[in-house]
């Protein structure tokens, strides 16, 4: 705590000891000559700093204080002037200050663009405020506008902080300013520095301008513009091909050679064809100069100096620059300036002036010494000379400027009217300086009906306008305003559609450091320090890119979508599935309703011609049993087509699978009729006949199927999935489980195995009426259908899987129906003559015949040997054949 206090005091000691200084230089720069100034009577007085003079003599080291005399007069610091005298004259003539009955005067100091000078206008105001009854002394100064340049204004700030003095500048825009910690009694009518960075870097993005080069004149200002630029220009993805630094005296040794090499760089990065200037117009011109210099050395062409200038505030409206430059050679001149108001007070001033002539300048040595210069040329008359005059002035007014001056005039007036409401203030030392900085502080002001208001910053802050130079009849004009920049939402707004057209020419131009990559490439970082420098690469598959100049590549949907090689977009995945438009599928749904048709033809044939014998000997009910499973089976056929579903899926293969199973399980059980119907052992005829109960057999048989099925949908039953494909999506039924797939389809298997061994067995029977050969056929073409549909299953893949399992069930179908029915049909319809019992008996009689034959000849053959012989019954065996058949 104590170290603390102590060097609370030595910072106290080291501003007594600076202030101390100040005074005593300014006493002997008194002894010495007096600076120059402008001043006005008035019950408040208003202190002014501005740069009419560019610079101050250089000499060899002096020992005594004194003050150097300044050099270059500046046309546009001497507009800045008198644009406060007018709007102190015109804040006097307003009812704000005659309804309290004060008037504001004004003691204006040059500070020749020095800080060394701008600290003596400093001391002398604060010296003024110090020798409060003295008559020597004139009223204190309660508040400063100024100074011009940002290294002057810190400087100064700093001092008028000691005495709470408010100080408004007008054009300072370094950011550390707003540091109220620092700099509290410091304010100001336009934005700060961070600002109009952030409004160039987006102006930069939005024409795609990422390698350009920066030029600045060196101090707070342009170091701080610099620093900001850069961290700004980086978010945007703007890189910096070179920085050059010029000394900020124009008369240093230094700034030649600081110039030359700033050309140098420019014609050493012909990529980087748009550099960004935060450079005093001074600088700018010898820059221009320097530029044509090294293209006629080098014997190039005009173009290769041509670039897009990005000029800060400092020069963008620089009366200087654009009457030593020619924009055919240099290229676009874009510049950024602070709000403008209106100009028709100060207009209607200088035209005052000139029908003043000589009269207006008996106390202004400014306006002495310009008129003097201009004449020391030309050698005009009186009236000639005055009219001279205003014309250069009105040549180098800028409304930006005059604006920024009356609205740091008209907040300091409206600050002090406000006090002097309560209080007399023509008394000496009635209204303190702190008091007018509080007013200010906490209330709006006033300008031509609009109200402003100063930030928490002591900023001002209404964006800026962007003007674009061109050439108007041999002139330059600097002051069009082609489009607005917006703080609160950091966008731009064209002011009209020829603006627009003149902003679109800049289109064409490209300032890059490589070539931009295509999209369906990506930025490929190299060695090079810069991110702006890279290589294109080609999108892989599966990725993309929709712009130009992209990071990186980005992923496709691969669930969705897919892509080539350098693509710009991503295709989405075409979804495949055994559509019904599918002319593959159309033939075989044609083939099951077909089998449909005809099994229904088939059993309403046979529900005709029940009573036959052709209906009976085919089984009478179980063909209708038969039948109605084709149908089924045909039915599940069709579920193989079209986009999967869940209940699809889980349908298609149970209701083939049962269905097909009832058919083969009717089959079997007729196979076994017709064998135990021929079986000429009569003692096992009687014990299979005991034994045989088709409708039983049957729902055992399909029971076990059933239950099966059950099972593997309550278990892991099939569903529907999506197969992802490179290139495609598709729909699929997933089995489930395989292996209960394979158990139904084995089961079918043996049981229609089971079905070949007994119809082949019984093959030799009746030929008419014998299905044993159909039935034989029927069940070898089915196994031989599915055991190839199993390899086919196993390695294809892709649409027409299903379309696999559907043909193999269709051969199925068509296979039984043909073999065990179209030759009943064909008898039925065609010979009808064998679809009788008379015909029935008498072929049933000729294979008795002749298997008796076999049988005695085999029965003496037995004897022969000795055995014992049975007597056998032929009547009676056939009667039983009969009657089974």
């Amino acid at each position: 705590m104590q170290q603390k206090s102590v060097m609370a005091w030595l910072v106290i000691r080291l501003h007594i000891t600076v202030f101390l200084i100040f005074l005593g230089m300014g006493n002997a720069a008194e002894k010495e000559s007096s600076m120059l100034g402008v001043t006005a009577q008035g019950t408040v007085i208003l202190g002014g700093i501005f740069a009419i003079h560019e610079d101050v003599e250089k000499e060899d080291r002096a020992f005594a204080p004194h003050i150097r005399p300044c050099i270059r007069l500046d046309e546009e610091g001497l507009v800045r002037m008198l644009a406060m005298i007018n709007a102190v004259e015109m804040m006097n003539k307003s009812p704000l200050l005659t309804d309290v009955n004060i008037t504001l005067g004004y003691h204006i100091l040059d500070s020749c663009t020095d800080v060394s000078n701008a600290l003596r206008a400093t001391a002398h105001f604060i010296q003024q405020s110090h020798c409060s009854g003295n008559t020597s002394c004139g009223p204190r100064v309660l508040a400063v506008v100024g100074a011009t340049h940002s290294e002057e204004s810190i400087a100064t700030a700093r001092q008028f902080t000691l005495e709470m003095i408010p100080q408004v500048s007008y054009s300072s825009t370094a950011v550390t300013l707003s540091d109220k910690s620092r700099f509290p009694a410091f304010m100001r009518t336009i934005p700060h520095d961070n600002h109009q960075t952030t409004a160039m870097v987006s102006l930069l993005s939005i024409y795609g301008w990422t390698w350009v080069g920066v030029v600045i004149t060196d101090g707070n200002y342009g170091q701080s513009a610099l620093e900001n630029f850069i961290s700004e220009a980086s978010k945007k993805g703007i890189c910096v091909a070179f920085k050059s630094i010029i000394p900020q005296s124009v008369s240093s040794q230094d700034v030649g050679s600081a110039i030359t090499q700033t050309a140098s760089s420019i014609f050493e990065n012909p990529e980087a064809q748009v550099i960004v200037a935060f450079a005093r117009s001074t600088h700018m011109v010898y820059l221009y100069q320097e530029l044509k210099n090294q293209m006629m050395r080098a014997g190039g062409e005009r173009k290769s100096m041509k670039r897009v200038w990005v000029a800060s505030d400092s020069w963008s409206s620089s009366s200087s620059v654009k009457e030593n430059i020619n924009l055919e050679d240099v290229g676009h001149v874009l510049g950024f300036t602070f709000k403008s108001g209106d100009l028709s007070s100060f207009n209607e001033y200088l035209s005052r002036l000139e029908s003043a002539g000589h009269d207006y300048t008996e106390n202004n040595t400014f306006l002495q010494e310009f008129y003097k210069q201009l004449n020391a040329s030309e050698g005009y008359g009186d009236s000639e000379l005055g009219s001279k005059a205003v014309k250069t002035l009105r040549e180098n007014t800028h409304a930006d400027n005059i604006f920024s001056v009356e609205m740091a005039v008209s907040a300091i007036a409206q600050a002090v009217a406000s006090i002097c409401r309560t209080r007399d203030c023509k008394a000496p030392g009635t209204v303190q300086p702190w008091e007018v900085l509080k007013a200010m502080w906490m209330e709006e002001f006033k300008l031509r009906d609009e109200s402003y208001k100063f930030d928490n910053n002591g900023d001002i802050n209404l964006g800026y306008d962007v003007t674009m130079w061109r050439s108007d009849g041999g002139n330059i004009n600097v002051d069009d305003v082609v489009a607005e920049y917006h703080p609160h939402n950091n966008s731009f707004t064209y002011t009209n559609h020829s603006t627009t057209q003149q902003l679109n020419a800049l289109n064409h131009i490209i300032s890059k450091c490589s070539k931009s990559c295509v999209p369906g490439e990506s930025k490929k970082t190299t060695k090079s320090e810069h991110t702006c420098c890279y290589e294109c690469a080609i999108c892989s598959a599966n990725y993309y890119s929709n712009d130009t100049d992209m990071a990186q590549c980005l992923r496709c949907d691969t669930n969705k979508e897919w892509s080539l090689e350098g693509s710009s977009s991503c295709t989405p995945k075409a979804r495949l599935f055994f559509s019904w438009q599918d002319p593959f599928a159309m033939v075989l749904l044609s083939f099951s309703a077909l089998g449909i048709l005809l099994a229904l033809l088939v059993s309403a044939l046979f529900l005709y011609q029940r009573e036959t014998p052709v209906v009976k000997a085919a089984g009478g009910p179980l063909s209708q049993v038969i039948l109605f499973s084709l149908v089924i089976s045909d039915i599940s056929a069709m579920l193989f087509v079209g986009r999967p579903n869940s209940l699809q899926c889980k349908a298609r293969q149970v209701l083939f699978g049962i269905s097909f199973t009832l058919c083969v399980s009717c089959i079997l059980v007729k196979t076994l009729h017709i064998l135990f119907a021929f079986q000429l052992n009569p003692e096992l005829q009687e014990v299979i006949r005991g034994l045989y109960k088709p409708y039983i057999i049957v729902s055992i048989c399909v029971s076990l199927q059933a239950a099966t099925c059950i099972c593997w949908l309550v278990l892991k039953s099939p569903y529907n999935q999506i197969i992802n494909n490179p290139t495609t999506l598709l729909e699929d039924c997933h089995e489930g489980s395989y292996l209960a797939f394979g158990v139904m389809l084995g089961y079918i298997a043996v049981l229609a195995f089971i079905c070949f061994i007994c119809a082949f067995k019984g093959r030799k029977l009746p030929h008419l009426y014998n299905e044993a050969r159909f039935i034989t056929f029927s069940m070898l073409l089915y196994l031989i259908s599915w055991l190839l549909f199993v390899p086919v299953y196993i390695t294809t893949s892709g649409v027409y899987l299903p379309a696999v399992e559907m043909v193999v069930i269709l051969i199925s179908n068509y296979g039984i129906l043909c073999c065990h029915f179209f030759a009943k049909c064909y008898i039925i319809i065609f010979k009808k003559e064998q679809n009788t019992s008379t015909a029935f008996k008498k072929k049933l009689y000729e294979y008795s015949q002749k298997t008796s034959d076999v049988f005695s000849v085999s029965a003496v053959t037995d004897c022969r040997e000795g055995a014992t012989c049975p007597k056998v019954s032929i009547t009676q065996h056939c009667f039983r054949r009969n009657n089974s058949i």
